[in-house]
């Protein structure tokens, strides 16, 4: 059990079985943790009824305890909204911290006379409306453009209380004579015919596009009805324009109406969180935060933190929210759903990926700024995903090569640090197996290498890939055992058609997610060793028929071979060459020879031709 004080232990006896915030103290009497509690009484003593604890940070913080507040609250949704305001406003080490990106745009409809909309990168609490944040600039100046097509909003900042209009002290300005504003300024248009187009404008932001259809709709046959044939025409140019910027909108299903949807995503030691905003079956808004974890905190308790923060960020009311984990406190007035199938799941699905590509973009960029730590985490996951007893910075890969059965040949590549190391790649010729036996070819080779690191005293590889199935698996497993190696090093199968992972032994292959670098990683060493093997086989197959060829000719033996190849280095130069050419090299009589066969062989196929 953990050591405590007699203060903090006479406060936890005396917690109450009641929601509630609880905030801890170290001996400065500043605050380092606050925590939310659906039982204050059994949440706070588990703290200190531990003996050993999840994380070392965990401990570090019960350590560090001198003293503990409480404050009791109604419902589980009243301790969720004071926890968060709480760790805002006070920042404690060992919490959750939501890592606030203010480069986001949002746009605001201003608090003021004839309210202004336009983009800003600041939010303040001035009794303005605020839409967003919105990860796209052009996704803010496409709704903005939109804006202002429908509706002639003023731009320029002047105060425009009635008092001053009334005193007209201001002129109507180019925007005006443009069509783009209707000079409020000078009062030509009136604060409520104003206010309506404002409520347009939210009703846009807020994805409410059915409304402002309908408006324009019932305004066009209004005109019409009363042969107002250009007017109707102005509003029947405004519907198109709003039409064309529902259709670039993704649609999922209109049946949809106010949904949050919010999934977590954690890689290494960082953690995001997305948010998506969907009205009337259309995407609204996507948002993407870094969440900065206190004490390893789990994803459940994580995402609830976020989903309150963004929430409060984004002024959403919608009661219903998808999520990928369900969250440890509830919201009061919303449900939670984990969705498995339909339009839901496909949600889902976005916010997931919307989240991983937020996270890949985040990890790149501070891996620039350290490669090694993306290598170490690239090694790390690979190390999880095939057991290896160690970081597995020496990685080797086999692959056989033969044409039906004729030049048999494997290679052997070598990657170190997550990259090929190509001084250390190896041929092998096979020499004790006749013809095409994929599985006693590879039992050989792998034999060969390993006993020569053994009796040489050199390093094993922590991990070894076979380019196969089970079979040629099995077959290099054999080697590792007679060599008394199989303890010392993991070996895996990859099979190409699925990317089935196969280890000794398991009848059940493992299948790694498509996007995982850990596979992404095998199927490059796996890609480099069939290349290399590839390359090397058709070396030997062609010089094969080379040497077959020329040692046909009568009087032509090695040392002639040799003597022709260095000197003209190819066989199509060969080939082409004259008598005389040939002649100081392997005598007239050779020369001869040799230029007739191959103008005998070129005659032959020249008439195969007819």
């Amino acid at each position: 059990m953990a050591a405590i004080s007699a203060l903090v232990k006479e406060k936890v006896e005396l917690l109450p079985h009641k929601p509630g915030v609880y905030q801890f103290f170290n001996s400065a009497g500043e605050i380092i943790y606050v925590g939310k509690a659906k039982d204050l009484r059994k949440r706070v003593s588990s703290y200190f009824n531990k003996v050993n604890y999840d994380s070392a940070k965990l401990r570090v913080l019960v350590s560090k305890i001198s003293d503990m507040h409480h404050i009791v609250v109604e419902t589980e949704s009243d301790a969720l909204l004071l926890e968060n305001n709480l760790i805002k406003t006070i920042q404690p080490r060992y919490n959750v911290l939501l890592k606030d990106d203010k480069t986001y745009p949002w746009i605001c409809v201003k608090h003021e006379y004839f309210p202004r909309v336009f983009s800003t990168r600041r939010y303040t609490n001035d009794g303005s409306s605020y839409f967003g944040p919105f990860t796209s600039v052009t996704v803010v100046r496409t709704l903005l453009e939109l804006i202002r097509q429908l509706y002639p909003i003023r731009t320029c900042s002047l105060n425009l209380d009635p008092t001053i209009i009334a005193a007209g002290k201001y002129k109507a300005c180019l925007e005006y004579q443009i069509g783009n504003c209707l000079a409020p300024c000078e009062g030509l248009q009136l604060q409520a015919e104003y206010d309506d187009n404002i409520k347009g404008v939210i009703a846009i932001l807020k994805g409410n596009l059915s409304v402002v259809s309908d408006f324009l709709k019932d305004k066009m046959e209004d005109a019409s009805n009363q042969f107002k044939f250009e007017v109707a025409q102005f509003y029947k140019e405004k519907l198109d324009i709003l039409n064309r910027y529902q259709s670039k909108t993704l649609i999922v299903n209109a049946s949809i109406k106010n949904v949050d949807v919010f999934s977590i995503k954690e890689i290494g030691k960082l953690c995001f969180v997305n948010y998506l905003k969907i009205i009337n079956g259309s995407l609204l808004q996507s948002y993407t935060i870094e969440v900065k974890k206190g004490l390893d905190e789990p994803e459940d308790e994580v995402l609830g933190t976020a989903i309150v923060e963004i929430r409060n960020r984004v002024q959403s009311n919608a009661h219903e929210i998808l999520v990928s984990h369900m969250p440890d406190f509830t919201i009061e007035g919303v449900k939670y759903s984990v969705p498995e199938r339909g339009d839901r799941k496909k949600l889902l699905d976005l916010s997931l990926r919307n989240c991983y590509s937020f996270a890949q973009e985040k990890l790149l960029k501070e891996e620039k700024k350290n490669p090694a730590e993306r290598t170490n985490r690239i090694l790390t996951r690979i190390q999880k995903d095939f057991a290896t007893a160690e970081l597995p910075v020496h990685i080797e890969c086999f692959d056989n090569s033969n044409l039906q059965g004729t030049n048999p040949v494997s290679s052997c590549v070598v990657f170190k640090n997550g990259v090929p190391s190509k001084r250390d790649y190896r041929h092998f010729i096979v020499k004790t197996v006749e013809g095409a036996n994929d599985f006693a070819t590879m039992q050989e080779v792998v034999y060969r290498r390993y006993s020569r690191l053994v009796d040489q005293g050199e390093s094993l590889p922590q991990l070894i890939v076979i380019d196969g199935g089970k079979g040629q698996l099995s077959a290099a497993y054999l080697s590792l055992v007679e060599l008394g190696i199989q303890h010392k090093v993991q070996i895996v199968g990859i099979a190409k058609r699925l990317e089935e992972i196969f280890f000794p032994g398991d009848t059940v292959p493992l299948y790694l997610d498509k996007n995982s670098e850990s596979l992404k990683v095998i199927q490059h060493i796996r890609n480099e060793a069939h290349r290399f093997g590839i390359t090397h086989h058709r070396k030997r197959r062609s010089k094969s028929s080379l040497v077959s060829e020329l040692t046909s000719i009568a009087g032509v033996g090695d040392k002639t071979l040799e003597v022709v190849f260095k000197h003209f280095k190819s066989m199509s130069r060969i080939k082409s060459a004259t008598v005389d050419e040939l002649t100081p090299l392997v005598g007239k009589s050779r020369a001869e020879r040799i230029f007739n066969h191959f103008r005998a062989s070129a005659k032959s196929n020249s008439d195969d031709k007819f």
